[in-house]
């Protein structure tokens, strides 16, 4: 059977999917480990890669580390609101994942498809500017 032309990758498609992944697992499964495999790929590819793979890595790298920025953000917010043994802890834990957690899952997501589209995606508010 003959290929079609979307049977046909984009040059950096699979590093750029493997990257979102790896955000995605740095929220949802395994924090650090997968942040910390998504920082070697980003050092061992950044000036070898396709403009795709690279607008990704930058993306997911930079959005992580925003992550971890807005996880800090939110324990200080904890303990100056009285420690984790106050009734304060779950009022601002509950904001933040229904706002912040989420909403990176969910750029996360949109991020994915559009690496598995071979796609640029720039994460709104977070992302670094791409080269196309």
């Amino acid at each position: 059977m003959p290929a079609s032309a979307d049977d046909h990758e984009k040059p950096g498609q699979t590093l750029a999917v493997a990257a979102e992944a790896l955000y995605i697992a740095n929220l949802l499964l395994l924090p650090g480990l997968c942040f910390i495999i998504l920082l070697r790929l980003y050092f061992k590819h950044r000036a070898s890669a396709s403009a795709l793979a690279v607008c990704h890595l930058r993306q997911t790298v930079s959005a992580s580390i925003w992550a971890g920025v807005l996880l800090i953000i939110a324990n200080l917010a904890i303990f100056l609101l009285g420690g984790y043994t106050s009734v304060n802890t779950w009022t601002v834990a509950i904001i933040y994942f229904t706002t912040c957690h989420s909403t990176l899952v969910l750029l996360g997501i949109l991020g994915l498809a559009k690496a598995m589209a071979g796609q640029i995606f720039i994460y709104p508010l977070l992302g670094r500017p791409c080269n196309p």
